[in-house]
């Protein structure tokens, strides 16, 4: 089993739905949140999640993730143990250039903000971008959710 996540980050500036093949809505919050770990549980849809990422490459391509599905109920009990700073997002599934990306609307207080993220296998595997994708924050702690959780988007001067 592999447990390493690579990943891009973008800011999205233009129209995607149309090219969405599903969308879920997501709740999650974060037990712990600091730059060595992060423990995270996650209400998509109706299944729950608990995740564990460690601290990420100092490029921000990179980090160890372990991830479990698990009931609904326990992750809502889990959510209430959380540090405050929840983040609500729909998430839509894009295919696109071979690869998928996953397009995160932002509610609540982060509500304003769009993000596109695409997995990778390996850290210098060329992307085909698509023209709604805007600059890349790849690496930028600021676009990361527990970043997020704890200094909103709405608050950014």
């Amino acid at each position: 089993m592999e447990y390493t996540e690579i990943e891009r980050k973008f800011l999205v500036k233009g129209e995607f739905r149309h090219l969405a093949t599903a969308e879920y809505k997501i709740c999650q919050g974060y037990l712990a949140a600091d730059p060595q770990r992060t423990v995270r549980v996650r209400i998509k849809g109706d299944k729950g999640y608990l995740t564990i990422k460690g601290a990420s490459t100092a490029d921000g391509l990179s980090r160890f993730e372990w991830e479990k599905e698990i009931a609904a109920n326990e992750a809502e009990m889990l959510l209430k143990l959380c540090l405050p700073g929840a983040i609500e997002k729909t998430r839509y599934i894009v295919p696109f250039g071979g690869l998928t990306f996953e397009v995160d609307v932002f509610g609540g207080e982060n509500e304003g903000l769009t993000m596109a993220e695409v997995e990778i296998d390996r850290p210098d595997r060329p992307v085909q971008l698509p023209d709604w994708i805007g600059q890349e924050v790849t690496g930028d702690k600021r676009y990361y959710n527990s970043y997020l959780s704890q200094r909103p988007f709405s608050k950014w001067k």
